[in-house]
């Protein structure tokens, strides 16, 4: 059996213990609402007459009031400069349907029942409420686990690094080693050089003042001769001046 009803200015298909939405209504909540309907059918039996109908009623009971969906109401005026954004929710109010009498006779709801589903809904909430806080708590541990496992493998790449380090230290160091057991051959060869340059060099030097000291011995022998050149340019410039003093004798006749 389900019927048609009408509020408002809607029309709403419904049946006994249906949850519909509807504009608000000014009733608090646990109320009972009856609605106008419409169109009944029970099977076979269809009913649409307005006197059969007038008869007829829906009852529901009030859940709760609240706010639909946020609606965007947005104008333009082009080339005008005209732009307007509003928001817009509906109040509206959560129906259950009680039931659906041709009599016009309100149905027996029973209270257990009410209350059973109280804590249905109850139950269903904290049921939600726990698997949350579970997903949050998985959540924050896989987040730990992560970092974790990040920094244990920054870790390991930080140890890597050191052993590569130290491994091609350690390489390094016996080439050093070599080389510095080469160096001391290398000396012994570069010493007997030295010392050939230094005999070279003593004997260069010996040379030298050999030939400085032979130069001093065959000196004295030219100065004689640099002496005798001078008298000789003395004795010229004296005959010079007897001759010019002499006067010349005139011959006699």
């Amino acid at each position: 059996m389900y019927a048609i009803v009408k509020t408002g200015g809607k029309q709403y298909k419904v049946a006994a213990d249906d949850v519909i939405e509807v504009e608000k209504l000014e009733v608090e909540p646990d109320g009972v609402v009856e609605l106008e309907a419409v169109f009944i059918a029970d099977g076979s039996t269809i009913t649409t007459d307005s006197k059969a109908l007038g008869k007829a009623k829906v009852f529901a009971t009030v859940l709760e009031q609240f706010k639909g969906d946020k609606q965007i109401i947005f104008k333009l005026k082009k080339r005008k400069g005209y732009k307007r954004l509003k928001g817009h929710r509906q109040e509206l109010t959560r129906l259950r349907i009680d039931g659906i009498s041709l009599d016009g006779k309100a149905p027996k709801v029973k209270k257990a029942a009410a209350k059973a589903e109280a804590k249905d809904a109850d139950t269903k909430s904290e049921k939600k409420a726990t698997a949350k806080k579970a997903e949050d708590s998985k959540t924050a541990k896989d987040d730990t686990a992560a970092e974790a496992a990040t920094t244990k493998a920054k870790a390991a790449k930080a140890a890597a690094q050191g052993a590569e380090g130290k491994d091609e230290a350690a390489e390094k160091k016996p080439a050093a080693q070599k080389a510095s057991t080469k160096k001391p051959a290398a000396d012994a060869e570069e010493k007997p050089k030295a010392k050939a340059t230094r005999t070279k060099a003593k004997e260069t030097g010996d040379a030298a003042e050999d030939e400085a000291a032979g130069s001093d011995k065959a000196d004295p022998e030219d100065k004689p001769k640099r002496k005798t050149t001078r008298s000789a340019k003395k004795a010229d410039t004296d005959t010079d001046t007897s001759t010019a003093e002499t006067p010349e004798k005139t011959p006699e006749k």
